[in-house]
Formats: structure tokens, sequence, C-alpha cells
């Protein structure tokens, strides 16, 4: 047996049937997702790219000219963080907290949590969100402080129209 075949996960002394084992294991397991972060940048308003996505746990990337998502708000279904890659946000929580976190900082919100956050910098925001789900059942996940869902896309949550910067980008390179 060679070093590379012991090095896929094989003992060298496999049996048939832990071949058998193994050969089954690696046809249910699902592949790998590969990305890159790259977003175009805005003028105006926000956008939203999914990056990588199981059903269960999700990766975006989210630009901002300016403001933020406005509405103090929670979710219902879901842990998830927020991780500033460019620029600098103020997040506020629902008992007065305030933050200021710029590059490689971020804040962790626990399903339930309530919080909104605006861009500070000039330059336009760049956000890595991750989320995961806590309640598959969930029927409307985001919801503004009276308990009444509040769509992302909303007015109240700061929802503007988009002016992309047309051909600049952040991030890798296509």
């Amino acid at each position: 047996m060679s070093v590379d075949t012991i090095d896929k996960g094989q003992v060298e002394s496999e049996t048939p049937e832990m071949r058998a084992a193994r050969e089954r294991m690696i046809a249910a397991s699902p592949p790998p997702q590969f990305f890159k972060l790259r977003a175009e940048l805005v003028e105006k308003g926000r956008t939203n790219q999914v990056v990588a996505d199981t059903g269960n746990m999700w990766v975006n990337l989210k630009v901002y000219a300016g403001g933020g998502e406005n509405g103090l708000h929670n979710h219902t279904d879901q842990d998830h963080f927020h991780l500033v890659l460019q620029g600098s946000a103020r997040f506020f929580g629902p008992r007065g907290e305030t933050k200021d976190v710029g590059p490689y900082e971020g804040v962790m919100l626990p399903s339930g949590s309530f919080y909104r956050f605006n861009a500070t910098s000039k330059e336009p925001l760049i956000l890595l969100r991750v989320g995961c789900k806590t309640d598959p059942t969930a029927e409307h996940p985001r919801y503004n402080i009276y308990g009444e869902p509040l769509p992302s896309d909303s007015k109240e949550n700061g929802q503007i129209e988009v002016v992309l910067r047309k051909g600049e980008f952040w991030g890798a390179k296509a």
C-alpha cells in the first residue's frame, strides 16, 4: 500500500470489510463547498451575496455604502455572527448597548438576541455573516421589537435603492 493511499484515511491493515465500509462512507459524503470572497462595491444601499449554504449553515458577504440594518430586530431561528472585513460599524443592543467594531472584529448573536447596526466609515462596510439554524420550524425568523415580522428588504429595516460602483470590486480576483 502506498503512502498516498494511507494518507486518504486508510490503514495498512485494511480488511475487505473495512474497505467496503470506507467506500460506502466516502460515497455518502457530501462534497466540500469552496468559495472566494468577492463583491461589487456599492455607491448607495446594500447588497447581500450568498457565498456558501448547506441548508443548516450559510455564509453571506454583505456590502453597505452607508446606513446598515436600522430596525432593531432578532432572528428566532438561528445563531449568527457578523465579522467586519473592511470599514467600521456601530452595533446596538436592546438595552442601550453599543460597540464600535473595525476590521477583524465582530459580534456573535445568539438566537433571539435583538440588534441593529450602522456603517460608520466613509469607505464601504464589508461584513462576513455566518449563520446556523437553531429552530428549523420558525415561521417568521426575523422579528421587530413588537414581535411582528420584519423583512430584511423592508424600508423599516433600512433598505434603499442600490447603486453599484460599476466595475469596482472588493476581495479575491475573479
